[in-house]
């Protein structure tokens, strides 16, 4: 049994422990406010912008955009890899690097090579440990302040890649905030841009409801604009990926501190039973020397 002394120890140790895991659940907490709110309002702009980029698409002639042609032949993928920079938040980067792996392995095996654009230390570390070309990396954005140029001038090149033939898909692997127990590691195409689904059977039904609805005029042409926003629509999707991953970190540490402050408690509350239990024992064995003493006098 461990002395008095090095039960003692151990319990300042786990209370110590504790201070920090609460502080640092606190911290993650109001992080997650912030970023929350953040995402929240930029999902009705991408909602808003896939509606209007719809419409216009709808309009638009025959000529196709670059960026709209799927590849015959996919040859070459990149894949755009979020995660943090710091641990302490449970499976959070795990997840995502085994989702990474997981389709990797997929496009490896159709005979495709595959390249990495890395946001955070977590994700470029394990691109580096396995040996995989890492064309660019991005450290302290997932779950720091960052605004919507760090997706531009990130989605910028990548788009300058793909129209030089560099790429022939490219997916971004992120975290979808879905609740604060739920963060699920999902894949989603940037390039070539899925096929972008018009909104005429809404206008219909609108119209049914309404009555009329006035035809909106472009200016410039449909096909100019189309030109103009498709790009800012893949910075949108990266953006919009960045804001849920930061999200979802804040809350994943929040909750994995929150279990660490709960097992302190139950390794405090084990740690002081058998202190007691330590307690009792030496305060025992000094009766029984103090009682064989008398004893041997009384001899």
């Amino acid at each position: 049994m461990a002395s008095l002394k090095e039960v003692k120890s151990k319990i300042n140790g786990v209370k110590k422990t504790k201070q920090i895991t609460k502080a640092m659940n606190m911290v993650a907490a109001s992080k997650l406010r912030g970023a929350q709110t953040a995402m929240e309002s930029f999902h009705p702009y991408a909602e808003k912008f896939a509606e209007v980029l719809g419409n216009i698409a709808g309009k638009a002639g025959d000529e196709v955009s670059p960026l709209l042609i799927a590849r015959e032949e996919v040859k070459n993928v990149h894949i755009v890899l979020l995660t943090s920079d710091r641990g302490l938040c449970g499976g959070f980067n795990t997840n995502l690097v085994e989702k990474a792996e997981a389709f990797m392995e997929e496009k490896v095996n159709t005979g495709a090579d595959v390249s990495f654009t890395a946001f955070g230390k977590k994700g470029r570390d394990w691109c580096r440990r396995e040996k995989l070309p890492i064309v660019d990396e991005y450290l302290n954005v997932v779950g720091g302040k960052f605004g919507f140029n760090t997706a531009s001038t990130s989605a910028q090149k990548i788009i300058d890649a793909f129209l030089n033939n560099e790429y022939d898909e490219v997916h971004v692997v992120y975290a979808r905030f879905m609740s604060m127990a739920s963060q699920p590691p999902v894949v989603q195409q940037l390039l070539p841009i899925p096929v972008i689904e018009t909104v005429e059977s809404q206008e219909q039904v609108a119209e049914e409801e309404k009555g009329y609805m006035p035809e909106h005029i472009c200016e410039p042409s449909p096909d100019a604009l189309l030109d103009e926003m498709l790009p800012r629509n893949v910075y949108v999707q990266l953006y919009n990926a960045l804001l849920e991953t930061s999200t979802s970190e804040h809350a994943s540490r929040m909750k994995a501190m929150d279990n660490a402050t709960k097992a302190c408690d139950d390794m405090i509350e084990s740690l002081t039973l058998a202190y007691n239990k330590a307690r009792q024992a030496a305060i025992t064995m000094e009766l029984m020397d103090i009682v064989g003493g008398a004893e041997a006098l009384r001899g």
